[in-house]
């Protein structure tokens, strides 16, 4: 009861996703992103199991095709799942079993793809593509989020959704961005104000782990702001 975009940016590198879905701490059960190698989401029926399988096959590489059709095999409820991979390359792989319900589909793109499960009809899927194909200027973060909202808009979860998150990663080992809604009536519009509040810090961020003598995120937000 998922609704998801994972992407890899061309021009940067960087790789994410972000979704929305009716339990809460979604994060917790179904985003991998795997640093220079990959991004996934393992939903539907989550199975921390089969997360760290595909976190390991993203790890070592290997192809977004060639990790789903390792992750279907590996599966005795494979038909219960929905698994979308971009792998480092930008090739994208998708796969939504068969009991996943009447309103269950994905699209996959150059370096994206958009998934859903429970979802109120095709249409959330198709405005999170249409959403993706028309933001290629944008960073990740920005496309990754939009598609979401698109989503939302479009209907969203048949039965409501109350998490969200986003997750983006570039040459570090550890995220660029780490953003979750665990419990919320607006899941999708509290991510987007968050998002909003936290963007501004993102170089602070960046440089704090190599300049810890940086002042205090608030005093350095207050800085840039008196220029």
């Amino acid at each position: 009861m998922t609704f998801t975009v994972v992407g890899r940016c061309p021009r940067t590198k960087m790789l994410g996703v972000a979704m929305a879905t009716h339990a809460p701490a979604v994060g917790n059960r179904c985003p991998v992103v795997v640093p220079r190698m990959g991004a996934a989401s393992v939903q539907a029926i989550a199975d921390p199991r089969l997360w760290l399988l595909c976190q390991k096959l993203v790890a070592q590489g290997w192809h977004a095709g060639k990790i789903i059709a390792d992750l279907q095999a590996s599966d005795p409820n494979a038909g219960l799942r929905q698994i979308g991979v971009v792998d480092a390359w930008g090739h994208a792989a998708a796969f939504t079993g068969s009991e996943n319900g009447e309103h269950a589909s994905h699209i996959v793109g150059e370096g994206w793809l958009v998934m859903g499960n429970g979802v109120v009809g095709p249409q959330v899927i198709e405005a999170m593509a249409d959403s993706m194909r028309s933001t290629g200027d944008e960073v990740l973060e920005e496309r990754l989020v939009r598609a979401v909202q698109a989503g939302g808009a479009a209907g969203g979860q048949a039965d409501g959704h109350f998490s969200s998150g986003l997750w983006v990663y570039g040459d570090e080992p550890f995220a660029y961005i780490d953003l979750r809604v665990d419990l919320h009536d607006e899941p999708i519009g509290e991510l987007r104000r968050v998002f909003e509040w936290f963007r501004p810090l993102l170089p602070y961020y960046a440089e704090r782990p190599y300049n810890p003598r940086l002042p205090r995120d608030d005093h350095w937000r207050a800085q840039q702001a008196a220029g």
